[in-house]
Parts: structure tokens; C-alpha cells; sequence
């Protein structure tokens, strides 16, 4: 079975990495594939053939002479049949072919196990992905009739829910079964929401649909694994009504438990600054955890224990299980006789599963819960049932199980980070213990005639074998750590662009502190009842605050964090096979060599990060929804332009901008030019500042703004923006356009900043150009912010031929305020970048100005429709296969499945 869950899970994969999903056509070549493969596999495996024929081949030679002495007895004919039957030549050839056969058996069983994975996927997919809001009911009024679903996540400004839907005044069919919505308050604060409560609501949605950036995580897979076929808000909350009754089934009375366990932490706790740490342990919620908390654990390696993890389970499982079984066995106090007639070992191990099932339930069954799950009841039903499971098939089993349940599994982190780490363990650790047992039991009966001899003998015995084991358990478990240090490290590069140096350190004393002291400690909270509760709750905060104080002190230094660019599938193969390599048995060949393998991970240039000449530049318009936010590199400089939207509005500069700048290896801005104060341009700037070292901050920001003196504190350097900066940067310059030096007046839009960024030629290829009779050409990309039409006047009639350029970053997002003929006809843009919010309230672009820019024939980039948009600008490209200018869509390279087309 190992091999036929492994094969379905590859096929899982591979359906989620498609950008289409099968047609007709396709159905019927995966069909006719598969039956292919049983078939070869049927051929193969059938009837013990390797047996046979390895028997055939290695024949006693008694029983080889018996049968000779009869064939001679028998006549030459029959002696020649004894020849061509029992000629060694002819034996070996069959066992040859018995074995390639039995090898391609199984290759076809897991070509078989693919296409069943592969089309399991593909079915659940098409499934889903049938029902969805129609486009002409995105943006409109629509009234629900259904139930609050989960646990509602509360934030600032309201809360956010899964909201189950019953009914819709729109009368349409199908409707999303689900749909995720936002309570926003306004007036009045939100109201109290609680799983399970039915509710009609107004509300406003829009298709399924996420911010889609180069490096950072996909939101439109999570929504489509939690069956999310529409998001929106309560658009008319005065005309909510909560109704009589609620909803019924386990499901609920699960989630209604967590509501309460939430409520009562945050009544004990209130506001204590880990609280969040322990309702995340307690039931799995993760909303709560402060920002700092999650800094410290990712800054440490260490962000794995904030949750209800699959190391908890298995640990709070087993140490159920030996509680269970020892009062079982104790029954006798009691006066029963429990172990006759259910022994103590079974009724242990069934409730050390039980509790791993209540536990998962807590967890919300996430991927890592539901992985300790399955794996504790195959262990469990193993052990009931009188057989024991090998660890990798009890791993296959558990890897089949969860993408039977989730196929969209595989597109997060948890799945990776959870399967890989019980892999890298089982795969380390194979061998050993049974060896070092050995090891063990041939000293000790060494030293039991020494012991014989005399009690102070027989008492250091006892004390080495004692301190042996304690030195041997240390020995395990360091060993365990490096595996898994190892092993996560490059899914670690891939997912955070970070590998926290600190990690093994933090880890060797986070885990046992975790798991010993204050997972039980809030474990005993849930258990204990009213007001017992608060004091497990509060030593569960008090041992937190001790971890915290120790994480901060080994988190200190910067270097303790390694950030690396996002590395490219080849990059982590090698690494991954490196891995391997590394973790072999001791004996491997060449085991010192496996560090080579991860050169490529570790080699900017390979993976992916910007490797342009002097010369050149790549300007990326980020999709941070209805916001501006631009990155520009050049060869060795990076400047970030505009930062989205914060907190007030997205978060996008926290979800979006800062995962992107690290996944693309920027670590170091040289500068922050944010173009004036509005929410969707600077709000994300704090979140820059305090995850990216910003060297210098240049803004068009009113002097008592408060980006100043945070910038300021973090160490850059701060000017205002004023029309006539320039400089240069690997052979591109910077020249701001405007505005003008002054006083901040007016309007925000009226004052932003104008950059200019343009490639310089050298005074070799100016030089030739002239002799040439040509013009050295320049090429030059325009970011306008939010300017309107008296700012586009001004420019052009201050100097036409300065505005000239090939890339345009669209002026207030198409707004029609802007983008003015005049303006344009300067520019005379090849490449025009809006960037606007799917379906935004303002409406950007404008249809009329969107159709000036159609009219031109101009290159039209969008963020809503085609993610972000990455421009390579590289003059020496002119005259070779590829032009000066370059346009990648992320909804073109990276397009999957799930994307609207």
C-alpha cells in the first residue's frame, strides 16, 4: 500500500499544479491510461512469477542430479528435453525476465495510483468549482437565510465568518453552499456571533477571488479547499436578524464547545500578551495571536508550537494512553476485575486514540491534527486487531487518508512542513534503535558478573546503565532534531524565504518546555471546570512568559535569521535530494559531500532573484488590491514605491508586500518612497519598515506625519519628495518630477510624488550611436501615484519630453480625473499598468479612460484580471531573440485551475 498511496499522492499534486482541468478528451486518455497500467500490473505481479523462477534458477544440486540419472535412464530423447529445461543459461534468463516483469508489476501500480489520484482530484475539483456566484450578481444586494459555520475570527473593526447558506431572495440555483463574509462596524459595534446561530442577512459578495503575487501564497486555493464559493460583507447591518433555533449536529457542538473555551480564556486572561498562544493551544484558533508573538516564533523556528500540532496530539495521546492503562490495571482497589475482562493495554491504546480524536476536533482538524490522527487509530487499530503496522506504511496510510478527505491539502504549508518532518524522523532513525538496543544488552551481560560479585558493584552498574540510557535518549533526540532541522529547511526557504539560524537551539528546549509544561497546563484548563480552570490557564501564560523571555534573548542578534529568495523547483530538488543523501544510514558513500547539493538553493542568481547588467532594471506592480505598490530593482539596488494598504483597510502590506519582498530575496530597501498619505499608498509602510531594513525614506508626507519619526527611530534617513532629485544606480536613474518644493497644501492627490526611472547608455554605445547617425534611445518607466489632471497639466507643459516614456504606471488608477489626452500623447506609453481592487467600490478603471488606452494600442496590464504584472526593462536585449521590454503576467506563468479565466 505504500507505493499505491504514494502514486495517488503524486497524481494529487500534479492535478493541483494544472492550469486547466481535463476535457472530454482528457478523461478519456487518463481512463485508457490507467487500465493500461492495471493491466501491465495484473501481467507483472500475477502468480508469484519471481518466486517460481528464482526457485527454477537456484535448484539444489540433488535434486539437479536426481533428475539427471532419470532423463539418462529414460533415453537420449528425454535427456535432451532434461537439457533444454534444466540448462542454468535458461534458468537465469527466466529469473531475469521474472524480475523485470515483477519491476515493471510495480512501476505500473504506481503509474495506476497516479491517474486514480490524479482523476480522484480533477473530480472534486470540477465538483466544486461548479458552483459559483454569476458575474452579474457580484456587487448587489442579495438577502441570505442560513447559519454561522465554525468559528467566527474577530478583528478590529468587526468580525469575519463562514456563513452556510440556506436560502437567497435571489432565487438562484445553485447558490454557494458557502460563502465567507466580513461584519464590518460602523456605528455600532458588531454583534456577538456564535457557531451554529441562524441569521438573515444582507449582504454583498463577489466571486471567489486573491490578491495573486510572484512568491506569496495563494488565498484563492485556501478558499476553494474550504468549499468558499463566494466572499463579500454585511452590507445592511441594521437589517440583520438573528432567528429563532439553531443548527444541529457534532460539527456544531464542537465548534460551540470552542466558542466557549475562547470566551472563558478571554475572560480569565483578558489582556495578558500571550492569551492568543494559549487559545491557540487550547482550541486551534489562530486570530488572537499578537504580532510580536509571531515574529518571535518565526524569528525562531519555533512558529510550529503555537498551534494544536500533530506532536501534541501524538504526546498528549500516548501519555493518555499510559494513564488510561494504569488506573485500568489498578481496578482492583475499586473492587473490580476491569483488565479479565478488557486488558489494560487495549483499553489504553483505544483511549489514548479517542483523546487524539477529541483533541484533532479541538484543532479544527488541520492538516497536521488530522496526520496524528489517522496515524494514532492505524497504530491503535493495529495494536487492537494483533498486528503491527511497519511506521512507513502507517505513514502512507495517514498520507492517503488526509488527501482522500482534502485534496487541496498539498497547496499549504502545514501539509509539507507536517509530512516531510514525521518522514525526516522515521527516515533517520531507521535502524538505530535496535542496533544501540543490542549495543546495550551485550554490556550489560558483560557486566552482570561484576555485579554479582558485591552490592557497591551491583549499585554502579545500575547507576551506569542508568546515566547510559539518559545519554542515549539525549543522543536520540538530538539527532531527531537535526533530522528535522535538516529536513525543513529548504520547504522552510520555500514557504517563508527564511531558515532561522537559531532554530535548533530554540526548538531543544521549546519543544519539551511546550510539550511537558504548557500544553498540559491549558489542557488541564479545558478539563478542569469553573473557576479550577483559571489557575491552569494562568500558570499556562505564566510558563509562556518564561519561553518568551528565553526565545528573546537567542533572537537577538540579526544574523540568527537567514533570509533567501524563494528557490525555483530545481533549486529545492537538489536540496531535497541532498536531504537524503545527508540523513543515510552511517556507511553511505560520500556522505560529506551532500552539503553541495545546496548550493543552488543558496546562490541568488539561481533562484530567480533579480541577476540584471548594469544598465537594467525589473519593475513589478504588485497586486495588493485597490492600492498602489512598486517595486523597482536594478542590479544591486531595490527601491520599493508606494507600500498598499494597511490595517485600516487589508493588511495588504503586511500579507502581501513584505511576503513578496522576501520571497524575492530583498532584504535591504535603499529606499521607501511613499507618494503621499493616503490609506491604500502608505498604510502598508509601518509593516515595511518594521519587517525590511529601509535605509533611506523619501515621501510626500505632512512633517507631523508619524511615518517620520518611525522611520527615523529604525535608523533611515528621511527627506521630504521634491521635484529635482536624482541619482543613479547601476546605470539607471531616479529623477523625481514632482511636486514642487513648498508647503503641503490642497488635496493629497495634488502633491504626490512622480518618479521617472530610465536606463542610462554608456559613453561607448553613445559614442557608436553617433557615428552611426542614430540617437542613443533611452528607455524610461513613469510612476504617477494618484495625480489628477491640473498636477498631468503642469508636467506637460513644464517639459514634454521629460514625461516621455515606455512603461506607465496608470495615474489614480484609471480614475477618470486623470490620464488626460494630452498627458498621454507625452508619454506615448508601449506598457500601461493599472492597478485597481477586483470589483472595487470606485470602479477603477474608468470605462471611458480604460478605452483612451485600448484606442492607443497600448500593452494593458491589470492588476484585478492579471495578478501582478513584472516588466524587465534591458536595453542590451534589442537586436537578440527578446525585445528591450518584457511583460510577465502572473495569471499567465503561475495560472492555475482555480483562477478565473
Amino acid at each position: 500500500m505504500r507505493a499505491v498511496w504514494s502514486g495517488f499522492a503524486l497524481g494529487v499534486i500534479w492535478l493541483q499544479r494544472q492550469a486547466v482541468l481535463p476535457d472530454t478528451g482528457g478523461w478519456w486518455a487518463w481512463v485508457l491510461a490507467g487500465c493500461a497500467a492495471v493491466g501491465v500490473a495484473v501481467w507483472g505481479l500475477r502468480g508469484g512469477a519471481v518466486d517460481v523462477a528464482g526457485s527454477a534458477g537456484s535448484a539444489d544440486a540433488s535434486s539437479a542430479v536426481c533428475a539427471a540419472s532419470v532423463a539418462r535412464t529414460a533415453g537420449p530423447a528425454h535427456e535432451r528435453e532434461h537439457e533444454r529445461r534444466f540448462s542454468p543459461q535458461l534458468a537465469r534468463r527466466a529469473w531475469r525476465d521474472a524480475r523485470i516483469r515483477r519491476v515493471a508489476g510495480w512501476v505500473a501500480v504506481w503509474c495506476a495510483a497516479i491517474c486514480v489520484g490524479f482523476g480522484y482530484a480533477a473530480m472534486r475539483a470540477q465538483t466544486r468549482l461548479a458552483v459559483s456566484l454569476p458575474h452579474e450578481w457580484e456587487g448587489r444586494d442579495i438577502e441570505v437565510v442560513g447559519t454561522i459555520k465554525g468559528l467566527p475570527a474577530r478583528e478590529d473593526k468587526g468580525a469575519r465568518f463562514l456563513f452556510d447558506v440556506d436560502a437567497n431572495d435571489a432565487q438562484l440555483a445553485p447558490f454557494p453552499r458557502v460563502i465567507q463574509l466580513a461584519w464590518i462596524a460602523r456605528d455600532a459595534p458588531a454583534p456577538s456571533l456564535e457557531p451554529g446561530e441562524r441569521w438573515r442577512l444582507t449582504v454583498r459578495l463577489k466571486r471567489p477571488h486573491g490578491n495573486a503575487n510572484f512568491g506569496v501564497r495563494d488565498a484563492e486555493a485556501s478558499l476553494l479547499a474550504r468549499n468558499v464559493r463566494a466572499t463579500g460583507y454585511v452590507s445592511v447591518p441594521d437589517r440583520a436578524q438573528r432567528l429563532a433555533g439553531h443548527a444541529r449536529g457534532l460539527a456544531v457542538l464542537i465548534d460551540r464547545w470552542r466558542a466557549a473555551l475562547r470566551a472563558r480564556i478571554d475572560e480569565v486572561l483578558a489582556d495578558a500578551p500571550h492569551r492568543g498562544i494559549v487559545v491557540a493551544l487550547a482550541i486551534g484558533a489562530q486570530d488572537e495571536v499578537s504580532r510580536a508573538d509571531w515574529q518571535l516564533m518565526r524569528g525562531t523556528g519555533t512558529s510550529h508550537l503555537v498551534a494544536i500540532s500533530g506532536l501534541h496530539i501524538g504526546f498528549v495521546a500516548g501519555l493518555t494512553g499510559w494513564l488510561a492503562a494504569a488506573i485500568w490495571r489498578r481496578s482492583a482497589w475499586l473492587g473490580r476485575n476491569w483488565p479479565l475482562r478488557w486488558p489494560a493495554q487495549l483499553f489504553g491504546v483505544t483511549a489514548g486514540a479517542t483523546f487524539a480524536a477529541l483533541h484533532a476536533a479541538l484543532a479544527g482538524f488541520n492538516v497536521p491534527a488530522q496526520r496524528a490522527l489517522w496515524m494514532a487509530a492505524l497504530v491503535a487499530l493495529g495494536f487492537v486487531g494483533g498486528r503491527q503496522f511497519a511506521r512507513s506504511t502507517v505513514l502512507a496510510w495517514a498520507l492517503g487518508l488526509v488527501l482522500l478527505v482534502d485534496p487541496w491539502a498539498v497547496v499549504s504549508a502545514g501539509f509539507w512542513l507536517s509530512f516531510c518532518a514525521v518522514g525526516a524522523i522515521l527516515f533517520a532513525m531507521s535502524g538505530l534503535p535496535r542496533v544501540r538496543h543490542l549495543q546495550a544488552s551485550r554490556h550489560d551481560e558483560g557486566e552482570q558478573g561484576g555485579a554479582a560479585r558485591g552490592g557497591w558493584q551491583a549499585l554502579r552498574a545500575a547507576l551506569i546503565r542508568r546515566l547510559r540510557g539518559l545519554a542515549e535518549r539525549l543522543r536520540s533526540a538530538a539527532h531527531v532534531q537535526v533530522a528535522v532541522t535538516l529536513a525543513l529547511a529548504p520547504l522552510t526557504a520555500y514557504w517563508f524565504a527564511q531558515i532561522p539560524l537559531v532554530g535548533p537551539l530554540a526548538n531543544a528546549f521549546a519543544i519539551p518546555w511546550m510539550s511537558l509544561l504548557v500544553t498540559p497546563a491549558v489542557l488541564a484548563g479545558v478539563a478542569l471546570p469553573a473557576p479550577l480552570d483559571a489557575f491552569a490557564w494562568r500558570a499556562a501564560h505564566t510558563l509562556l512568559d518564561s519561553l518568551v523571555g528565553c526565545l528573546q534573548l537567542v533572537s537577538g542578534p540579526r544574523w540568527t535569521l537567514w533570509w533567501l529568495p524563494q528557490p525555483q523547483a530545481w533549486a529545492l530538488a537538489a536540496a531535497a535530494f541532498g536531504v537524503l543523501w545527508c540523513l543515510a544510514p552511517r556507511g553511505w558513500p560520500l556522505r560529506w559531500a551532500a552539503p553541495l547539493t545546496w548550493l543552488p538553493l543558496l546562490m541568488p542568481g539561481a533562484n530567480g532573484a533579480l541577476a540584471e547588467p548594469s544598465g537594467a532594471f525589473r519593475l513589478t506592480a504588485l497586486d495588493v488590491g485597490q492600492g498602489t505598490s512598486v517595486l523597482v530593482q536594478t542590479a544591486h539596488h531595490a527601491l520599493l514605491f508606494d507600500a498598499g494598504p494597511g490595517p485600516e483597510s487589508t493588511h495588504a502590506g503586511e500579507r502581501v508586500v513584505v511576503p513578496f519582498l522576501q520571497a524575492q530575496g530583498v532584504t535591504t530597501l535603499d529606499t521607501l518612497m511613499i507618494s503621499h498619505a493616503d490609506s491604500d499608498h502608505a498604510g502598508g509602510a509601518p509593516a515595511v519598515l518594521d519587517a525590511i531594513e529601509v535605509r533611506q525614506l523619501v515621501a510626500g508626507l505632512e512633517p507631523a506625519d508619524a511615518l517620520w519619526p518611525k522611520a527615523q527611530h529604525l535608523g533611515a534617513q528621511t527627506l521630504p519628495c521634491v521635484a529635482g532629485q536624482r541619482w543613479q544606480w547601476d546605470g539607471v536613474e531616479f529623477a523625481v518630477l514632482w511636486p514642487d518644493a513648498g508647503a503641503l497644501t490642497g488635496k493629497a492627490n495634488e502633491h504626490c510624488c512622480v518618479l521617472r526611472v530610465s536606463t542610462l547608455q554608456s559613453a561607448a554605445a553613445s559614442e557608436a550611436a553617433t557615428h552611426a547617425g542614430a540617437t542613443a534611445s533611452r528607455f524610461a518607466a513613469l510612476l504617477t501615484a494618484d495625480i489628477e489632471a491640473p498636477t498631468e497639466r503642469v508636467l506637460v507643459a513644464r517639459d514634454r519630453d521629460l514625461l516621455r516614456a515606455q512603461v506607465l504606471v496608470v495615474p489614480h488608477h484609471g480614475s477618470k480625473t486623470s490620464s488626460t489626452e494630452p498627458f498621454l500623447d507625452s508619454i506615448d506609453p508601449s506598457i500601461a499598468l493599472f492597478q485597481v481592487g477586483y470589483e472595487n467600490r470606485f470602479h477603477h478603471p474608468n470605462a471611458g479612460v480604460f478605452a483612451r488606452y485600448v484606442a492607443r494600442h497600448i500593452e494593458l496590464g491589470r492588476s484585478d484580471r492579471d495578478g501582478a504584472v513584472k516588466v524587465d526593462v534591458d536595453p542590451a536585449a534589442r537586436g537578440e531573440e527578446g525585445a528591450a521590454l518584457t511583460l510577465e503576467r502572473y495569471r499567465d506563468t503561475q495560472r492555475r485551475y482555480w483562477m478565473e479565466p
